[in-house]
C-alpha cells in the first residue's frame, strides 16, 4: 500500500482506531464468504481476535487475499495469522487489543489459555476511503 496522507490516516484512526465492526471477506474455491468481525485499525492494518480453526482462518490459510468494508471505506489486503494471542511476539498488540476490546473481551467468548486463540492481521494493500465528498485512494 502506498503511504497514506496524514489526513487519510487521521480519518482511518478516527473511524477505526477503536472497537469497530467491519465486514471481512475471504474466498474459498472461487466463492466469496463475508462475515462481520470486531476489528481495530492501526498503521495500515486491522487486527482481529479469532480462532485458528475457524472457517475464516482455514480460508485465509489457503488464500490470504481478503477484503474489508466499513463506514465509507472498502479495501483489499492480505490476511496474516500472527499466531497465539499470548505469544511473546504479540505482547504489544495483544495489550492494545485488550484495552480496545475491554467492553467484551472477558465475556467468556474468548479462551486466552487456548493456543488457537489468535490475532489476525489484515495488512491493507489498496482501498478507497470517502469523507465529506473527498476520495482517498490507498
Amino acid at each position: 500500500m502506498k503511504k497514506l496522507s496524514a489526513e487519510a490516516e487521521k480519518i482511518l484512526i478516527d473511524r477505526f482506531g477503536k472497537d469497530t465492526v467491519i465486514a471481512l471477506a475471504t474466498v474459498k474455491d472461487g466463492a466469496p464468504y463475508v462475515r462481520k468481525v470486531n476489528a481495530y485499525y492501526e498503521n495500515g492494518a486491522f487486527y482481529i481476535i479469532t480462532y485458528a480453526l475457524s472457517n475464516k482462518m482455514e480460508q485465509i490459510k489457503s488464500n490470504p487475499a481478503v477484503a474489508i468494508a466499513g463506514d465509507w471505506f472498502t479495501a483489499q489486503g492480505k490476511g496474516i495469522n500472527l499466531g497465539y494471542f499470548g505469544k511473546k511476539d504479540n505482547r504489544v498488540i495483544a495489550e492494545r487489543l485488550k484495552e480496545v476490546f475491554a467492553e467484551w473481551i472477558d465475556n467468556g467468548h474468548n479462551n486466552f489459555e487456548d493456543e488457537n486463540t489468535i490475532i489476525l492481521k489484515v495488512e491493507l494493500t489498496s482501498g478507497l476511503l470517502l469523507s465529506h465528498g473527498t476520495r482517498y485512494e490507498l
